[in-house]
């Protein structure tokens, strides 16, 4: 295996498979134990962020006669009682759900629960918040529907008793099973306890593997053919969103709700209780990628809250429930006591036994007519796929409606366990669809879905473990997949016109190898991640203790997270494309042909404005390889300037890329220009000091080159952002503005914008813009975004425009003496001075905001002619907390000891 070059250690080692997840605003959760620890890939050493599962009370489902509560169906309820939850299940959603317009993560515990959390940015802690308790939510709806689903054969839970007890083992017990842990009320009844999970099962105890338990799963898929239906549909109820925070806010995600007195709970037989737990007990869950209404079906303005995403729950009865959860309408970094709108749009029988894994995919990216798949496995083997239209997700408040059809049913005649599943969309193949399906005995099978004619064709079946795959990861645009198991193996594979070829690892940078002092004796990986770029890759490994140190290691070190270089990976085994490439010290020039061939191909994928500006392992790999090879690092990036800047083939000189890029700077789009305005500021200039006398003149000439190129692209993005303000200006009236609504953009600053006009070079046609500015002032003299003169917040003096960037006052003068001068920063967006309360905060470029920028410049394709038509529809969409200069995800700016991300 190639090496690592760098590792976080972990106090408590995973237990399931899928047990680390990367999210879209780079940071990475793993499920360790009764721990979900959150992670910066930018500072594996530094500040966490930490979820601790809490104990919940049993669900109000029901009594039972006394008689009844050794019944067989019971028994999994009344055995498996653990004293603590473990985390079975970890998913992050898309960007944008979070009040911070970051992201959510869910968690599913051995308890059955279903909670999500959010990032404390305002509230100073490392412990995330609990948000919502889609359990309780589910229990609501389920006991409003008074449970009117199929129940489960009491055969099927004696079968599942057999089955879990042949998987414990019973030398890892660590705590004895509470057979008496019953409570008797006055009418001589008794409710048993809630249906929770030992933690001695771990990932077996839903994922036989051995003779025996292939056995039973058959014999139970039997029973269930033979005695469930195969779906259930559900009415739509709808989620008041202020009472599911009350819930959990109080008690940072512990149930604050009041135990029913047994005398109001009904009298069901032990087959109901059983079938009642079953449907509570959650095993797996996943977000969907984010979806959009359909215009023509929603009236609302076209804003965040139309976008939602689609949170999946696979149980132990095999139903899937279906949530949909939506974005925020506008963000703030100041208040985080919001919780996400949800609403259930299906409740369906998806499998006859245990949902093991759940994986989405978005089959088009056409916003009007949006199309997802959901792929599902069980623990009989089985895998089928689903289609949902968005429309129909929107149809499913009618009663008995469904969103999802199956497309595909995958049946497995050795009823081996599913333990993992991976989705993907192709971006150059977006009719088509990759699917890799793990198993409990090693192996991993690999189809394709066809979406013209909706064909499912299996690639092959590839014998790659000893033991479970716990984790499969798709990477470079499906044509890379990464597999562990665990066996503690870790594999590559190269996907090349429809075949699968396993390729060894790529070795890491060599400026970056044997950095980390962390034990290399490992015993299983219960996971693996790609980043965001696709250039690193993740995974989680557990220590084997006997050989760690037992006084100083075996206590505190208990699994890692390491990081591998994917910069080298060979992804396309046919391809025939060479590159100019100085081989250096320990690196072949076929590598170095690789690395080129993979960062640009990562750049590439950023020049898609809807994909997030989170280039870490882009910055990290070009720093790294600066290190030995900064000539490698300059002329990839002229290559980069030469191909997707000035359309040409061949690579041009520093001075013809510094001509055209002036001439064509107009022409170019938003997103290119964020993306110069990141590389220079974080690779190029990032160790620059003030003082460039002490480089010599070849260097001097490089730096000055970036520097002219950073210059001219952020004055281009200024002058975009001035213009949408003026346009819109004389578009609304100030009644308009006083009544826009919370989280739209409307123009501000627009006296400061006037002076900076005046003051500096800028294009003819920002120019005209202004008389008509004008006479949007005289409609709104009152207005107090053409203040011109501005006064200290600290001080009460007058503030005189001197720069867009800062400000200094002019000092108290009561006594007739200068007082001490307050240097002030200005808003990135207004050029305003900016207030006292907590701003957005850029970690790229270090500038601050007050306002939000309008979201159509950072959609612009090139400098309009008339902005008319722009600015209306900047006026009619909510705006995004993204920086304007540098086109990432702002963030409140937190202290060196709490954990923040790093996109770049």
């Amino acid at each position: 295996m190639a090496s690592r070059f760098q590792a976080s250690v972990l106090v408590a080692s995973p237990l399931y498979p899928n047990s680390i997840a990367w999210s879209d605003e780079n940071l990475i959760a793993v499920a360790c134990g009764r721990l979900v620890t959150i992670l910066n890939p930018a500072l594996p050493f530094g500040p966490r962020g930490l979820i601790k599962v809490p104990s919940t009370e049993p669900f109000p489902i029901g009594v039972i006669q006394k008689e009844e509560l050794l019944s067989s169906c019971l028994l999994p309820t009344c055995l498996s009682r653990d004293r603590d939850p473990y985390v079975r299940s970890i998913s992050w959603s898309p960007l944008g759900m979070a009040p911070n317009a970051g992201c959510l993560l869910a968690i599913s515990t051995t308890e059955g629960r279903v909670k999500i959390y959010r990032a404390p940015f305002c509230d100073y802690s490392a412990e995330w918040i609990a948000v919502m308790d889609v359990s309780d939510l589910l229990h609501d709806y389920l006991a409003n529907a008074n449970y009117h689903v199929s129940e489960i054969p009491s055969a099927e839970f004696s079968d599942f008793v057999t089955e879990q007890r042949r998987a414990n083992n019973p030398a890892n017990s660590g705590h004895k099973m509470e057979l008496k842990r019953k409570r008797l009320h006055s009418s001589g009844m008794m409710i048993p306890c809630s249906n929770k999970s030992s933690k001695t099962l771990r990932e077996k105890s839903s994922c036989p593997t051995n003779s025996n338990d292939i056995e039973l799963a058959s014999d139970m898929n039997a029973e269930q053919e033979q005695g469930s239906p195969r779906e259930q549909e559900f009415p739509l109820v709808s989620v008041n969103k202020d009472e599911s925070y009350q819930k959990v806010s109080k008690s940072h995600g512990r149930s604050t709700r009041k135990k029913i007195e047994s005398p109001t709970l009904p009298l069901i037989g032990a087959d109901q209780y059983a079938s009642r737990s079953a449907m509570l007990s959650s095993l797996v869950i996943a977000w969907s990628p984010l979806l959009q209404f359909p215009s023509a079906s929603c009236s609302q303005v076209q804003n965040s809250a139309t976008c939602f995403s689609l949170l999946a729950i696979g149980g132990k009865s095999g139903k899937i429930s279906c949530w949909k959860v939506h974005a925020q309408e506008c963000y703030s970094i100041e208040h985080g006591n919001v919780s996400p709108d949800a609403t259930v749009v299906g409740i369906f029988q998806a499998h006859s036994s245990w949902v093991t894994a759940i994986g989405w995919a978005l089959l088009t990216t056409d916003s009007s007519h949006p199309q997802v798949l959901l792929s599902t496995g069980s623990s009989n083997g089985s895998v089928k796929i689903w289609l949902a239209h968005s429309s129909e997700l929107l149809k499913s408040s009618e009663v008995n409606s469904s969103p999802f059809i199956l497309l595909k049913e995958i049946i497995n005649p050795d009823s081996i366990p599913v333990s993992v599943l991976s989705l993907t969309t192709p971006v150059r193949s977006p009719h088509r669809q990759l699917l890799a399906v793990g198993k409990g005995s090693g192996s991993f099978e690999v189809w394709i879905h066809e979406q013209h004619n909706c064909n499912f064709e299996r690639i092959g079946s590839y014998e790659a473990h000893d033991h479970a795959v716990t984790g499969l990861a798709w990477a470079f645009d499906g044509c890379c997949l990464y597999s562990c198991s665990e066996d503690n193996f870790v594999r590559s594979w190269m996907f090349d016109r429809n075949t699968l070829f396993e390729v060894p690892i790529p070795s890491a940078i060599p400026s970056q190898r044997g950095l980390i002092d962390v034990p290399n004796v490992f015993h299983s990986c219960f996971g693996v991640a790609v980043s965001p770029g696709n250039l690193v890759m993740a995974m989680v490994r557990s220590f084997d203790s006997y050989v760690l140190n037992p006084m100083y290691q075996a206590r505190s070190q208990k699994a890692a997270v390491e990081f591998l270089w994917m910069v080298g990976q060979r992804s396309d085994i046919s391809s025939t494309q060479k590159f100019n490439c100085e081989a250096f010290s320990g690196v072949s020039e076929e590598v170095l042909a690789w690395w080129k061939s993979n960062i640009l191909w990562s750049l590439q994928q950023y020049e898609c404005f809807v994909k997030p500006l989170v280039m870490w392992d882009i910055i990290a790999a070009l720093l790294a390889i600066n290190q030995s090879a900064p000539h490698f690092v300059d002329d990839l990036l002229i290559e980069w300037l030469s191909s997707s800047f000035m359309e040409s083939r061949s690579k041009l000189s520093r001075e013809k890329v510094l001509a055209d890029f002036s001439q064509r700077l107009s022409k170019l789009t938003s997103r290119h220009l964020h993306l110069l305005n990141v590389i220079c500021r974080r690779v190029i200039l990032s160790d620059i000091k003030a003082d460039l006398g002490t480089m010599c003149e070849n260097q001097e000439e490089q730096v000055m080159f970036w520097m002219d190129l950073l210059s001219t692209s952020e004055r281009e993005l200024r002058e975009r952002l001035v213009s949408i303000n003026f346009a819109c200006s004389s578009l609304i009236s100030h009644n308009d503005a006083n009544m826009s609504p919370s989280g739209y953009w409307y123009p501000s600053g627009l006296a400061q914008m006037e002076q900076w006009v005046g003051r500096d070079q800028v294009r003819d046609q920002l120019r005209l813009l202004v008389p008509q500015a004008h006479l949007y002032e005289k409609s709104r003299l009152d207005s107090c975004d053409r203040v011109k003169e501005e006064n200290c917040p600290y001080c009460s003096a007058s503030v005189p425009f001197e720069s867009p960037e800062v400000a200094y006052c002019e000092g108290a003068n009561s006594n007739g003496n200068v007082g001490q001068r307050h240097k002030l920063v200005r808003c990135a967006v207004s050029m305003q001075i900016c207030p006292t309360t907590p701003l957005w905060y850029c970690i790229c470029c270090h500038r601050r905001a007050s306002k939000l920028a309008p979201e159509p410049l950072f959609t612009m394709v090139e400098y309009p002619e008339n902005f008319n038509s722009l600015a209306g529809s900047s006026l009619r969409v909510a705006s995004k907390p993204l920086c304007p200069f540098c086109g990432i995800l702002l963030q409140r700016h937190q202290p060196e000891f709490l954990l923040s991300t790093v996109p770049v």
